[in-house]
């Protein structure tokens, strides 16, 4: 992939891979920028819970002008393969910054105002994130931090339409439909265990409550360097998230003041 021309992108260099994307950085030979460029990995190109995921994405992130959520620029086409183009961030994702240790007030306080910030505007236009974690939080080296990856996002009262899907599926809208429905039913349960809702746990019906508890998760995670629901496997996480109620973020660490403490255990709060 490095070295090719893809459209009027140059591939330049791979950033990093996951379960559910291969990131390259790019030259947009029209504009000389540079940005990021998104993949599929190669197997999942003909899945269609995939494909609607990645679809997801873009959609819902192109509803969101917002300096905390990171930009999506075009969906793009290599050989009749999806692929996103997105700003390139430099920086590190909160999860290496944690890195099991209690990060100082200053950046809780400097990071969770910017992304409870996103997360407002996302809500404001009815769309659930649904995957808050640190790994999809990133600090950029100018220190502004934004929210990634929102190819689990729902819209509450409607869906988030996908054609990619429904073309993977023989071009009949309706079996995009289904893929959707199928994401989205209780025995499929999206997002990282050990920063689910209690709701996203059951496989209930999500509203923004859900990312708020997860948000609070990751609070509890920057103030203390612990998760605060973990189990021995995903079966006693997700029943820690339904029954526990977690340590006071004080006891790991002492310093936290009262309120902040009282805002992490508000986020915390089960129904």
């Amino acid at each position: 992939m490095v070295g090719r021309t893809i459209s009027h992108y140059r591939i330049l260099r791979k950033l990093g891979s996951g379960g559910m994307g291969v990131v390259y950085e790019a030259e947009d030979i029209n504009l000389k920028r540079r940005v990021a460029a998104k993949f599929l990995p190669e197997d999942l190109y003909k899945d269609e819970k995939a494909l609607e995921r990645f679809e997801r994405e873009a959609r819902a992130a192109s509803l969101l002008n917002h300096p905390n959520i990171c930009a999506i620029h075009e969906i793009e086409e290599d050989e009749g393969k999806p692929f996103l183009i997105m700003e390139l961030l430099e920086g590190e994702d909160l999860r290496q910054k944690i890195r099991g240790e209690p990060m100082s007030m200053d950046e809780i306080l400097d990071v969770g105002v910017q992304i409870a910030d996103a997360l407002d505007a996302a809500h404001a236009e009815g769309i659930i994130h649904r995957d808050i974690k640190p790994a999809n939080i990133f600090l950029t080296r100018r220190g502004t931090a934004r929210l990634l990856d929102f190819g689990l996002a729902k819209m509450t009262g409607q869906e988030l339409t996908s054609t990619l899907s429904a073309a993977a599926a023989g071009g009949n809208g309706g079996n995009g439909v289904a893929v959707q429905e199928h994401l989205t039913t209780a025995d499929v349960i999206p997002g990282t265990a050990v920063y689910m809702s209690p709701e996203q746990a059951r496989g209930e019906e999500l509203d923004s409550r859900s990312d708020i508890f997860s948000f609070g998760t990751v609070l509890y995670e920057m103030s203390t360097g612990r998760k605060p629901f973990l189990g021995k496997n995903v079966l006693f996480t997700l029943d820690a998230i339904l029954t526990a109620k977690p340590i006071s973020p004080s006891k790991w660490n002492p310093r936290l003041p009262p309120d902040f403490e009282s805002v992490v255990g508000k986020a915390l709060e089960k129904k």
